[in-house]
């Protein structure tokens, strides 16, 4: 009868240390590390949606229609990270739009699509709050530089 008891005892004990083991994790982290993953120092970066249109030869802005594009560029000129709209090929047709660029200033440019009847030219532009437009998107008009 002592060893069932002792037996008992000790089963009781360890189920209870196993139990109390597996719960340290919770009751230790407060609400805002459990959900956030991220420690004190970190934040996360706020980023900007893009849209793209093109800016004719006499001037005019274009915002829709098709056009021998490869890819919109947009290159941070402090940190030289690229951000493009690569979608295979030429002929994309506007707007097109890139969501996730962190504030900064870029140097915006396009590629030619595989037509090569276009060129494009580059702009310099900054990303932040001030730049966002009444639809929410901060729109970068690249320049048409020659086309055939």
């Amino acid at each position: 009868m002592k060893k069932s008891i002792f037996t008992a005892t000790a089963f009781a004990v360890l189920l209870g240390t196993a139990v109390s083991w597996s719960s340290v994790d919770n009751v230790t982290k407060s609400p805002s590390q459990e959900h956030s993953g991220m420690s004190k120092n970190e934040t996360k970066t706020k980023t900007y949606k893009v849209r793209y249109g093109l800016l004719a030869k006499d001037g005019t802005k274009i915002l829709s229609g098709s056009y021998d594009v490869g890819s919109f560029l947009a290159e941070n000129m402090t940190t030289g990270e690229v951000f493009d709209t690569y979608y295979g090929g030429g002929f994309q047709t506007l707007p097109q739009y890139y969501e996730g660029i962190p504030e900064g200033t870029y140097t915006f440019s396009a590629m030619q699509g595989q037509g090569g009847w276009v060129g494009y030219g580059s702009v310099v532009a900054t990303v932040s709050d001030a730049q966002v437009d009444a639809d929410g998107y901060i729109t970068v008009y690249i320049p048409i530089t020659w086309e055939e």
